[in-house]
């Protein structure tokens, strides 16, 4: 990104100041220009590129580079934003600002630790975690589902609605000795409907990320039971062993 582009969007962070900024570089007619988006994420940490405006800078020129702000923190890219920088095959740049220190990241093959994650939703959340060890554990590719932070009280249910098109199917979760290592367990945590999942370890353990936490391995026991609804079991699993 070059100087001029650096300074729009640096006074696009400060427009939208307290919230993340975020635009697209597009080179049309063999120049740079920068191009602003509208954030539609929740909350002021996070940023989610309007899909009108994701459209329209593709429309005006070749996408070659993703920028954000940080607002009142380094730029130094967080494990989300690696892995949504993998996921664009993009350079993203990331500006700190009130300071106006910059930082650019590029695709190198990044994945986040299984345990011990930061919590992005849509990008390092419960699902996220149920598809990466899916595919670093047993090497199947599960869906990904667009999803919008607190969705289970927009009216949606996004697990239920969803299971069966991502390959799962209803296993017995009153017999708890059933459950085999790769059992997704589905749970109701202050919602309405079922909208967290977990990943049967074995052992009486559980991988899961629960929001505004880091990922870990907990006892399944006490609450987990408790809020567990269903228990989901994919049947390639043990294929892949």
């Amino acid at each position: 990104m070059n100087e001029i582009n650096q300074s729009l969007a640096l006074a696009h962070a400060a427009k939208e100041f307290p919230r993340e900024a975020c635009g697209l570089l597009v080179i049309q007619k063999g120049r740079e220009v920068y191009c602003p988006c509208r954030n539609i994420g929740v909350g002021t940490d996070q940023f989610v590129i309007h899909p009108e405006d994701y459209v329209a800078a593709d429309r005006q020129g070749e996408i070659v580079e993703v920028f954000h702000s940080h607002p009142n923190l380094p730029p130094e890219p967080s494990q989300a934003d690696r892995v949504a920088c993998e996921a664009t095959g993009l350079p993203w740049s990331i500006v700190s600002f009130p300071a106006g220190q910059w930082a650019q990241i590029k695709p190198v093959g990044y994945v986040a630790p299984l345990v011990g994650r930061q919590w992005a939703h849509g990008v390092l959340d419960c699902y996220a975690l149920v598809r990466d060890w899916y595919v670093q554990e047993r090497g199947i590719e599960l869906p990904n589902f667009e999803r919008f932070d607190e969705w289970w009280k927009r009216g949606m249910n996004l697990y239920l609605d969803n299971f069966g098109s991502a390959g799962f199917g209803v296993t017995d979760l009153t017999d708890r000795t059933d459950l085999k290592v790769g059992d997704v367990l589905l749970m109701q945590v202050a919602s309405p409907v079922p909208n967290h999942a977990a990943v049967y370890l074995g052992d009486g353990l559980i991988l899961h990320h629960l929001q505004g936490r880091l990922s870990s391995r907990d006892v399944y026991g006490g609450y987990w039971q408790k809020v567990s609804t269903h228990a989901l079991r994919h049947p390639d699993l043990h294929r892949h062993l």
